[in-house]
Parts: C-alpha cells; structure tokens; sequence
C-alpha cells in the first residue's frame, strides 16, 4: 500500500502566524538569490576539531588511556566553531569528562571549556564493590526516598563509570533503580557510589519532571499538520520530522539504561475528517491535540529562533504518549526512547499537563541533553531545571497564542484549586511558591533543583523585564533584587538567544552558577559585543541575584 502525505491545516486558525511563516521560510528556500552557505559544515568542524585535539592534548587532559566522542556540533555565522565531546577512560564513561572545543573559522583552535581541569588517571578500574552491591544501593535509596509506600517491579543495575564531577576522579558505580508506585506510575533514583569504599558519592531523581485542526484543553482551536495512510489520517507531524502523538491507554513503562522491561504504548492517534478533539476530557484525542501543538511550537522556536532543527539538531522528530498511567500528577522527558510522556492529572491537584509551557520544559530536557548536558542535582541540576523553564517559557511567548499567552508563571494552566498556587514557579519572584530560591547562596545546592532553579528563573526574569512592578498581559509582578539594585530589562528575545547559546556553546555538565554567569556573559559578547548594554545588563542581572 502506498502512503501519501497531506499538509492540511484547520479552518479555523487561532495561530495562523504559523503558515505565514512556513510560507515564508520556503520562499526563501525557493529564492534564485539564494547563495550557498560558506561556512563550514559540521563534519569539517570535527575534523578541524579533531586536529586540534592531537596539537593540544595536553592542555585538554588528554592521554593514551583517553577516548573521545562527539556529542554536538554549532558552527557560527561567522564560521566559528565549538565540538563539544564526551570522554571515556580505558573505555568507561567519565562524569565531568565533557568539554567544548572552539575554533575560528579557518579551524585555528581558539581554547575549551571543560567540565572539570582534574587529571584523570585511575591506578585500577577494577572495583572492589560488586556490581549487585551497587545496584541494591540503588534499590535501598529508591525505597528510602518512597518509605511507607509499597514499590512494585523494582529493578536495579549498575553501570561502572570513572566520576570527575566530585573531586579527584575515582571508579564509581552509576546504579539506576526503577520501580512503579502503588497507582502503577514510574519512580526513579540514580545512586553515585565509590567503587573502592562503597561510599554514596551522590544521588537524584531520575526522572526530569515538571510538576507540571484540533480543539485543545488550553489554546483553544490550533492547526495540526497530518498524514495521510490510507483512508484515515494519522497525528504524525511529515513537516517536523515525523513528530506523533499517540495513546499510552493508562499503562506505564518499567526501563533501565535504554532497555525496557516493559513499556506503555504509544499508539498513534487517528481521525476520519482530521478535525480532531473536543477541547474537552471526554474525548481522549484533545489531549492530544495539545501534545501536538506543544510539539509543534517547540520545534519551531528551535529552527526558527535558534537554528536547531529538532530536538536532538538532526531533523529527527521526538514523539508524545498522552494518558499515562492512572491520575498520573507529572509529564516527563525521557532520552530512552526520546519521547514526551503526558499524565492526565488527578483532577484536583492538577489536570491533563499538556500545557504549552510544559510541552517547551519537558522538550528542553531534551535539548539540554543533548548539549550541555547539565548533571541532575546540585546547582548544576538547578540549571538544568532552570534551562527548562526558560527556554520552554519562550516557546509559550514564541507561540503568540491567545488562548494561552505568554507569561512569567509555569504550569499555570494546569494546576487545579487542590493545588492551592497560581502556578508551579514564579520567574519574577520564586519563593512564591514556598520553595524556591530567589538568589544564590551557599545553601542552594542542597534544594531539591526545582527549587535550586529560582536564582536562575530571577535572572532571567530580571534581564527580559527588569526589577520592580508591572503587569504584563494582565499578570501583575513584582521581581525585587537582592542587593537593591535596579535592573533595567533587554527583553526576552534577547535573553533567549543569550540563554541558548550559553547552553550550546560554553556550559558544560558540572556548569554550577558561578560558571553560568561566565557562559551567559561569554554568549552576550558574542552575539552584542563585549562591553555592549546586553553584556552589562547579563553582569548586573546575575549580580541581582548574588551571583558576582
């Protein structure tokens, strides 16, 4: 059977801004002017790059027992160029073992950035812990973090690894227990443990969350672009790299370093008039509706904004499940099976979290591990988080929906009276919601990193909007400074574009706050100038918030 594609938007467009500028983006993509693009391709940057790692293997730490990887390549305007590579030591992975490598446009090596400066060299890589050992570490942290409550199908392993994100390098277990709840849903902790001493080096979530023509639940009626296969028409996105979304049916998944013991479905939506949803629960397919258009906002902030053509910059499309598990309160992002994962919330505390902002958080997860990679605790999962609501709040602004406009506030369409907030986070002023920190002190790495997030989430507030009151599409903030200051704003396009290429181009996986503000200042010279009024307002931001 033959399968044909059909591009069909809906009648009734509420973000017709999106064909206009597809429209335009073939235009020029048509156009007879059109010049080939003279920088440097990606693979030219890695063979520039790999030179220069023979010339300055010293200066990167580099040695005979070392192996290295491409993890992401971003080549400038200009034709500058930044690989960005994963270490391994006598072939095991190294945590903090990541580095940026920077050349100019005629390959000449201009320096690095590196996760850690620490010589790596291991007298053994044989551990004297064993590997069950490890693992029912693992298993023991899991059951501790859910104490009282009954895990079902918990699974444990362990995977030997050399850490250099905590001090002197040393062999390490990086063990993942996973295990599902007692309503069937998925809970998850990593567990760092010294190989020779059986000493917990560290410990988090493994699970990156955000507490969170179709009709949608939050941005009203939206366009979709579909397939064609057959006499039915698939919600599968052939403009974005064949992006779906489909019906997990109220299952789970049970996975452990990319193999699953079992998984829930994902079960491509279709529809017989591609008229899909009825911007109500009753119908199963409005759910998706709103996977789908978040889906679609994010990819195209990326390529629009951003040059990054996907999540992982490949073209490739992720894919969504909606109705996961049974009142399930999260939606999560998981590079296992590179896929968004939506609950539909208990009805109380939180509907279906298939909002705008949430499907940009989850989808940055993405993003970022695909970059920077930021580890998923201490200040540099606070980063992480904060990356998420960043970028993911300038999808929501990217999309100009009138249904769901753009704003400072996460998740604030999907928390119900239960909840008892306006919002999950509040960028202006994040201790809104109990949690959160404002500004940075010596404390903020121990906050669990949605938490650890606040400093950065002020930043970001601080150098779009500036300090003080004011209300913005018909939310009131008023975002105070921690040493008085007053912070004029540079708007949030240009704190986007600060914030991505900080992440893509000089943070690194043990990037804490203090080494944010010299990525973010770093980004700012480069796209403003050094000394400009953006690269002082990024010094004064970041000082707003005691980071200095």
């Amino acid at each position: 059977m033959s399968r044909t594609t059909r591009h069909l938007r809906a009648s009734r467009l509420a973000t017709a801004g999106i064909a206009a500028t597809t429209a335009t983006l073939l235009a020029v993509a048509l156009s007879p002017t059109a010049h080939a693009d003279p920088r440097p391709t990606r693979s030219a940057a890695v063979d520039n790059a790999a030179s220069a790692l023979k010339a300055h293997a010293a200066s990167l730490g580099l040695t005979a027992a070392q192996g290295t990887t491409v993890r992401d390549v971003v080549v400038d305007r200009d034709g500058t160029q930044h690989v960005r590579y994963d270490r391994t030591y006598r072939a095991l992975p190294v945590l903090g073992g990541d580095f940026v490598v920077h050349l100019a446009a005629d390959g000449g090596y201009r320096g690095a950035d590196r996760a850690t400066r620490a010589a790596i060299s291991l007298a053994s890589t044989t551990p004297a812990v064993s590997e069950p050992r490890a693992a029912g570490l693992a298993a023991d942290a899991l059951r501790a973090e859910h104490l009282g409550e009954r895990l079902g199908k918990l699974d444990a392993r362990a995977e030997l690894v050399v850490d250099a994100l905590h001090g002197t390098p040393r062999l390490a277990w990086r063990s993942n227990a996973v295990a599902q709840d007692s309503l069937g849903n998925p809970v998850a902790r990593t567990v760092l443990t010294d190989a020779r001493t059986g000493a917990q080096i560290d410990a988090w979530d493994s699970i990156e969350t955000a507490t969170g023509d179709g009709q949608s639940l939050y941005s009203g009626t939206v366009p979709l672009e579909t397939t064609v296969s057959g006499t039915t028409n698939q919600l599968k996105d052939p403009t974005r790299g064949n992006t779906y979304t489909g019906d997990a049916a109220n299952k789970t998944d049970l996975c452990i370093f990319g193999i699953c013991i079992s998984r829930a479905p994902s079960t491509v939506f279709t529809d017989a008039d591609n008229h899909w949803g009825t911007g109500t629960t009753a119908d199963r397919a409005t759910a998706a509706v709103d996977a789908q258009y978040g889906t679609n906002e994010t990819w195209d902030y990326y390529k629009n904004v951003h040059g990054r053509n996907g999540i992982a910059g490949d073209g490739k499309g992720s894919y969504n499940r909606v109705h996961y598990g049974n009142s399930y309160n999260n939606a999560f992002w998981d590079d296992s099976c590179f896929c968004m994962t939506y609950g539909d919330g208990d009805g109380t505390t939180f509907g279906p979290l298939v909002a705008l902002d949430v499907a940009g958080h989850e989808m940055t997860h993405g993003v970022t591990s695909k970059t920077a990679a930021l580890t998923y605790s201490g200040e540099s999962g606070g980063l992480n988080e904060a990356t998420s609501d960043i970028l993911g709040t300038m999808v929501e602004w990217y999309a100009d929906n009138a249904s769901d406009q753009g704003d400072y506030l996460i998740g604030e369409k999907i928390v119900k009276p239960g909840f008892g907030k306006a919002a999950l986070r509040f960028m202006d002023k994040p201790s809104k919601d109990g949690s959160s920190a404002d500004s940075w002190s010596s404390s903020v790495g121990n906050l669990d990193v949605h938490y650890s997030s606040g400093v950065a989430n002020h930043f970001a507030y601080l150098l779009a909007e500036g300090s003080g009151a004011k209300t913005i599409n018909g939310v009131a903030y008023d975002s105070p400074t921690s040493n008085g200051s007053t912070v004029t704003g540079i708007g949030r396009d240009k704190v986007g574009k600060i914030w991505y290429r900080a992440l893509t181009v000089y943070m690194t996986s043990s990037t804490n706050y203090a080494g944010a503000r010299t990525a973010t200042l770093n980004a700012a010279k480069d796209l403003y100038g050094n000394g400009s009024a953006e690269y002082n307002a990024v010094a004064s931001a970041w000082s707003a918030v005691n980071v200095n």
